[in-house]
């Protein structure tokens, strides 16, 4: 089986890992901070002092790192020091001039790169369900796709480099203001004496159908698997919602896009966040819709 350098061992990344060594692989792994490296070695990966350490005899390298900021320091520095011909996936969510950029560093040094962000969260990462969105050649695409199947539910080559990030961006603003629209529809049932499960019984079956409402409802009751019923712990954290959404925004920015709606999640999100709630699940927003705060 493969030999794999795993960069990035947190909330995401350290199941990841664990279900590539699942499928038989060879997982060397390296994290910045000590707790992820103990439940690292839980899940069978063996500890690298150091990236440049864990990359050196790899076939295959994959990040998952909070920023571009922190994917680019990353690969500058793993990417000279790489086995040649390696392949370099980036499973970050980042901007996509960080995420293009990190392309022509791999390239530069002779490595195929791949950036494939994901959607389903720590239990898509747990279950190996995640929706892989992947930018890239055709040729890196082809080998990263054996590759990523452990840890997927889906895998999507989208185009060239950086599309996976774009991809990835629009998917989470459409998320951002679908939330926001379903958490407004059940405070306003609420408000009309409506109960939470006819509202869901007619939306979940009529036009109101959205995966906000179906798979992840913002209240109590109609979808068992859904943070609400854990007194919104995440899930998918408010603050990572707002991080996509800003990004979103820069993008359109950078491409004369009109997006007033996520324009305005964004803004919802930001002041969701600035009242503590960063670290709750982003379905919670419901509460700042219904008034309440902290």
């Amino acid at each position: 089986m493969t030999t794999i350098a795993f960069i990035g061992l947190g909330n995401m990344g350290n199941p990841m890992a664990a279900n590539l060594v699942k499928a038989g692989h060879t997982v060397l792994g390296f994290d910045l901070v000590p707790e992820n490296l103990d439940v690292a070695r839980e899940h069978g990966i063996t500890v690298a002092a150091d990236a440049a350490s864990a990359v050196k005899e790899a076939d295959v390298v994959i990040t998952m790192l909070p920023a571009g900021k922190h994917v680019l320091s990353v690969y500058d520095d793993i990417a000279p020091k790489a086995k040649k011909g390696a392949l370099l996936i980036d499973c970050s969510t980042i901007d996509v001039d960080s995420a293009r950029k990190a392309h022509a560093i791999a390239q530069k040094h002779g490595h195929a790169s791949v950036d494939a962000p994901v959607s389903g969260g720590t239990g898509g990462a747990a279950a190996g369900t995640l929706t892989f969105m992947a930018g890239g050649s055709d040729e890196a695409f082809a080998r990263a796709e054996p590759v990523l199947k452990p840890m997927a539910g889906r895998i999507v080559h989208c185009g060239g480099d950086g599309s996976g990030q774009a991809a990835k961006i629009c998917n989470n603003m459409i998320l951002g203001i679908s939330m926001i629209g379903v958490a407004e529809a059940f405070v306003l049932a609420e408000k009309l004496g409506l109960s939470h499960q006819a509202l869901f019984d007619v939306a979940s079956t009529s036009s109101g159908q959205c995966w906000s409402l179906t798979s992840y409802c913002p209240v109590p009751g109609p979808v068992s698997a859904s943070p609400a019923n854990k007194d919104y712990k995440p899930g998918f954290a408010a603050a990572l919602m707002l991080k996509d959404l800003k990004l979103s925004q820069e993008a359109a920015q950078a491409a004369g896009a009109a997006t007033p709606l996520g324009a305005e999640a964004t803004q919802i999100y930001g002041l969701f966040n600035a009242q503590g709630n960063a670290g709750v699940d982003f379905s919670g927003i419901i509460n700042f819709l219904r008034g309440k705060t902290g």
